[in-house]
């Protein structure tokens, strides 16, 4: 058998032509627009070819809060007819329309912080951040409790789920790159401080709570390369100013001159000195 090669033609790339019947119905396409009031629909934007005498009418939409919206009208005819009938009429947004953003899953759009009192955030099933409390989670403190019968608990952190954290909590304002961290002088490190509270299991080498009163993070976790002015082994030694000697001053005023006699017995000026050396 020879090479019949391709027993089927690709599909022609050609752009439809423009059909003059159905481009010149600008009137026809406007009197399809039959859901709002005509002062609403503007001028004539544009004509474009879908297909063979298929045509698309565009109009400016004046509608309020619709800004760069636009009016499309698609129209078409028979072969060898000039009359031309309505297909659709929808209203689409153009280039420049004004959009509403995209449309969220709500577990996306939740932030930390936006739970507030009363509000309930279930947790799924199949959260891959938790774990059965009876599976081992490579955390001694856990397992510790976890293997208590009756006392552990029903679902505890995943590894991904401490990975999570961890990451979230260095990275965030309790971390070694928030501004009073970087502020702070380097011996000034959480890890090194008196106040710091380690963590339990894993997370201890890397993180524990501020339990000083006047630290900003008090009652937060820290990681422990964090720091902040507060630090427990913080000194400030005061600087040595010299201070001015102020020349000694007598008011006189205040002297009464009193005359004394000299007492019987008193050593002469002209006596030599006695012994330890007094005159």
């Amino acid at each position: 058998m020879g090479n019949n090669g391709w027993v089927t033609r690709p599909a022609s790339a050609r752009a439809p032509r423009l059909d003059q019947v159905c481009a010149a119905a600008v009137e026809v396409a406007r009197a399809g627009i039959t859901e709002v009031d005509p002062a609403d629909v503007g001028e004539h934007l544009q004509v474009v070819a879908e297909g063979d005498r298929l045509v698309t009418h565009y109009f400016e939409c004046r509608l309020a809060g619709y800004r760069g919206w636009r009016w499309a009208v698609t129209v078409t005819r028979v072969p060898r007819s000039r009359l031309v009938t309505l297909c659709e009429t929808v209203l689409l947004p153009g280039p420049d329309a004004l959009l509403a953003p995209g449309w969220v899953p709500w577990q996306e759009r939740l932030k930390p912080g936006d739970l507030g009192p009363g509000d309930l955030l279930p947790t799924p099933p199949d959260d891959e951040r938790l774990a059965p409390g009876y599976v081992l989670s490579d955390d001694p403190a856990v397992e510790d409790t976890a293997w208590e019968l009756g006392l552990g608990r029903a679902r505890v952190l995943s590894r991904e789920g401490r990975s999570d954290a961890a990451q979230r909590w260095h990275d965030g304002d309790h971390g070694p790159s928030a501004a009073i961290s970087v502020a702070a002088p380097a011996a000034a490190r959480c890890g090194t401080c008196g106040f710091y509270l380690p963590l339990a299991g894993a997370l201890r080498q890397s993180f524990g709570a501020c339990g000083n009163f006047y630290a900003p993070d008090d009652g937060r976790v820290v990681s422990a390369d964090h720091g902040c002015g507060a630090h427990s082994e913080t000194l400030i030694e005061a600087a040595e100013t010299p201070v001015d000697e102020l020349p000694t001053v007598y008011d006189d005023s205040a002297v009464e001159a009193v005359s004394v006699s000299r007492a019987p017995g008193s050593v002469e000026a002209a006596e030599p000195g006695e012994p330890y050396g007094h005159p």
